[in-house]
């Protein structure tokens, strides 16, 4: 049976197998996720920061210690939180159970909204963004990563299976997505790259900014991990602002 994302990750099976995928020295977060997002946001000191689908807020508490004035986190799933307190110990930084959508998204309170590889869990984006460009304040930025829309597309990988071929197909038909993922079942959405840009402008954001996973070959000590990950991009990146 698929899961939402914070079910998903609140199955100890699968909360596991994502702990130990992370701590593989070719896990694709640090290799190519982790590069374009930190160019993306750039400085943060004195920002107060909302990270949306925080995980176990790592990525807070290296904002903390960049200079952010304060980080707040917010995720569904119960695993993720309690691993966020022990990351975070020692901190000003905080976290909230609560899912994406139902989190009551305060009027202009932060300078910076990220997210990462959260989104497209998310059915309503649009609504979401608005969300977004109410919390920031004016001038405020949103960063955010996602699964790439070619990855979205087409479910081709078997279970236990290391993917060497990817299929693009029903590009334009958007939506629900069932995912063999972690050794479980996940609920994702579909959308276009065409479809991300457009709600951004929609609900008032000026995009900035958009990225694609392309590789380092200075991050990569395995040169044909290297060549693996030019074959296609896996992860999508838009940066918007709030007008003044």
């Amino acid at each position: 049976m698929s899961k939402s994302g914070p079910d998903f990750y609140d199955d100890k099976t699968v909360f596991e197998t994502y702990l130990t995928h992370r701590r593989t020295p070719t896990n694709p977060n640090d290799l190519l996720e982790s590069p374009v997002f930190a160019a993306l946001v750039g400085p943060v000191a004195d920002l107060d920061v909302l990270d949306v689908g925080c995980g176990n807020a790592g990525y807070g508490r290296e904002l903390l210690e960049n200079g952010a004035k304060s980080y707040l986190g917010i995720d569904g799933s119960k695993n993720m939180i309690e691993a966020s307190e022990h990351v975070l110990a020692g901190t000003m930084g905080r976290t909230i159970l609560s899912t994406i959508e139902d989190y009551a998204y305060p009027a202009a309170s932060f300078d910076l909204v990220v997210s990462r590889l959260a989104l497209h869990y998310i059915e309503n984006i649009t609504r979401l963004f608005q969300q977004f460009l109410t919390t920031l304040r004016p001038g405020g930025r949103l960063i955010f990563s996602v699964e790439h829309p070619v990855i979205t597309s087409h479910n081709s990988m078997l279970p236990g299976q290391r993917r060497s071929n990817w299929t693009v197909d029903d590009y334009f038909v958007t939506g629900r997505r069932e995912t063999n993922w972690l050794g479980g079942q996940v609920v994702k959405f579909h959308r276009t790259v065409e479809d991300y840009f457009l709600a951004l402008q929609t609900v008032g954001f000026v995009v900035e900014s958009l990225r694609e996973s392309r590789p380092d070959r200075d991050n990569f000590s395995d040169v044909q991990e290297y060549e693996r990950r030019r074959r296609i991009p896996l992860f999508l990146f838009l940066a918007a602002r709030k007008p003044d």
